[in-house]
């Protein structure tokens, strides 16, 4: 079989969730287990790979896929402990008490607040708890729905402590440790550790422009579309504020993520510019001297308005801030604790692990689940039961916690599953065993890449993120399209002798602002503004926002290959 026909072949998994997804808005619960079998059946018959083998790859994928689920029932875990503790409530509360500038509020709430919440929990909370908050302080819930997606975009690669960065790129292990030991003199990378610290700090550094860019561009968007006036130039007014919020927020966040790694960026630097920006903005440091808002709501155009009705509700502080956010600092201090080298804690405990080695007799088949390491475990339960005792929770709202927590995880836990399940079967479809891959077929990432490569070329940096955005698009999550494109990425770069970390970093890139035009994601804000079916619109506006994300890290993207590190690795 040519080249091109495998490309095909390994296309139509993906091609076919697009199309489920996107077109005919199936589930990812019923679109990925079908794209997974499309997946197996090319495997089988085009690849010609034995059942078992598939089989096994697909029990590899589902042990990644637990780790995965781990983090985010942890994640789920203390989002619910904080909500029926009043943690939450007081949190919001003290939120919509700092400004009536509904411009300071969005660059408080949605660019900080949601950066804060991707950073310890990722995975579509974000948008969950700040649109619902803007709109209680008064914003149509379109605008809300709007502000809230399109920020949710440079915390994402760092989201869940890292989770899109260090189980995104799990699979690569083999790939990179197999090019370390084959790899001439000069490559800047000696481990699978530090080729994710890589990763980590040059996506840091496609972001950081944006950090910048996207507050002001965002008012000057909210003002123009959802304002009283429809003027871009009122949202500018705030640059001031914008440029303080960036500077409070991106100062700690690109050190965090060049110095320390992906896990510390969005949740320490959203805390330490949360903490700066609100001490600023109640002393009206940088703060517009004319008080904006959207104006009556009796004159909002009907579109922006769905089942739920402008009202501004009443929240109420159960305890004091510090407490509310204690939980939050104790996850983030047992992090850096757990995460830092010269520290023994990160060696022990990720010395405990469940190994699964030769998944159903094949040597090369192997997983494992570092069940201490993973944030879902320490901190994230950990801090949920020590709030249990730090907030004084009844017995009923604790129950009440986990269940919700258990409940939530049904949908993304058969989603996960088959997507990753997916994803192992195309990165060990390319096994060197006669045996098992009788036409020595490349795997189906690389024929993809190799098919790529030749029709693009070295202009292919620059759709680099946006093959990211588009694997966000069709899974929902940075994680799973790093896991589906990494390896992809990682071809085109080696077929067209660019630097290889470069352009999978541009994959993290693109993963994290596809969660902008992510149909779970819209379907989520939906949901909780009461705009459900209104999800059409909502793409059309976060569209543009999307392509200016990924035209920024296609120009950075360029720079790197062509300009400042022009070599193969």
């Amino acid at each position: 079989m040519s080249l091109e026909a495998l490309a095909l072949v390994a296309a139509l998994p993906i091609l076919l969730a697009l199309v489920l997804m996107a077109g005919l808005r199936w589930p990812a619960t019923r679109a990925m287990p079908l794209s997974w079998l499309v997946c197996a059946l090319g495997a089988m018959f085009a690849w010609g790979l034995p059942t078992s083998y598939v089989v096994a790859l697909s029990v590899q994928g589902v042990v990644t896929a637990v780790g995965i689920l781990i983090i985010v029932f942890g994640a789920l875990l203390i989002l619910y402990t904080l909500q029926y503790s009043g943690g939450m409530e007081t949190i919001q509360y003290g939120m919509q008490n700092i400004s009536r500038d509904m411009r300071v509020q969005a660059i408080i709430i949605g660019y900080l607040f949601a950066a804060f919440i991707e950073g310890s929990a990722g995975f579509g909370t974000p948008a969950a708890l700040a649109a619902p908050l803007l709109l209680s302080l008064g914003f149509p819930p379109m605008a809300a729905a709007v502000i809230c997606l399109v920020f949710n975009s440079f915390p994402v690669t760092y989201g869940a402590v890292g989770t899109p960065v260090l189980m995104g790129l799990k699979m690569m292990r083999g790939l990179v440790e197999q090019t370390i030991a084959a790899a001439p003199a000069g490559l800047d990378f000696f481990s699978f550790d530090q080729f994710n610290y890589l990763i980590g700090k040059w996506s840091i550094l496609m972001h950081i422009f944006m950090v910048f860019i996207l507050p002001v561009f965002m008012l000057g968007f909210i003002t123009r579309f959802f304002g009283p006036e429809r003027k871009w130039s009122n949202g500018f007014k705030a640059w001031k504020f914008c440029m303080f919020a960036a500077c409070a927020f991106g100062i700690p966040y690109f050190l965090l993520g060049w110095f320390l790694g992906p896990e510390f960026p969005s949740i320490i630097g959203s805390l330490i510019g949360l903490a700066v920006v609100i001490y600023g903005a109640k002393r009206h440091f940088c703060v517009p001297k004319e008080i904006w808002t959207f104006g009556d709501s009796n004159k909002w155009d009907p579109e922006w308005t769905g089942t739920i009705k402008h009202e501004t509700k009443e929240l109420k502080a159960h305890m004091s801030q510090a407490m509310a956010w204690l939980p939050y600092v104790l996850i983030g201090l047992i992090l850096i604790l757990s995460r830092l080298p010269m520290l023994p804690f990160k060696g022990f405990l990720a010395s405990f692990s469940i190994p699964f080695n030769h998944i159903m007799g094949f040597s090369s088949v192997n997983g494992s689940i570092q069940y201490l390491y993973l944030p879902g475990t320490i901190p994230f339960m950990l801090v949920a039961i020590l709030t249990i005792w730090l907030h004084h929770m009844k017995s009923s709202a604790v129950s009440q916690a986990w269940t919700k927590a258990f409940v939530t995880m049904k949908n993304p836990t058969i989603a996960l599953c088959f997507s990753v399940a997916l994803v192992s079967i195309f990165r060990g479809s390319g096994i060197a065993d006669v045996a098992l891959n009788p036409h020595a077929y490349p795997s189906m990432p690389l024929a993809m890449a190799k098919t790529v490569a030749a029709v693009v070329g070295n202009a292919y940096p620059f759709f680099c993120a946006y093959v990211g955005g588009l694997g966000a698009f069709i899974t929902g999550s940075n994680t799973v399209s790093n896991l589906l494109f990494g390896e992809f990425q990682w071809g085109v770069a080696a077929n067209l002798g660019l630097p290889r970390q470069v352009l999978v970093a541009a994959q993290a890139l693109g993963g994290a602002a596809g969660n902008m035009i992510c149909i779970h994601n819209i379907v989520a804000a939906c949901a909780v503004v009461g705009l459900s079916g209104k999800e059409g619109y909502i793409l059309r506006r976060t569209f543009w926002p999307f392509l200016l994300y990924g035209l920024v890290g296609a120009i950075v993207t360029c720079l790197l290959c062509f300009v400042f590190i022009p070599h193969a690795f």
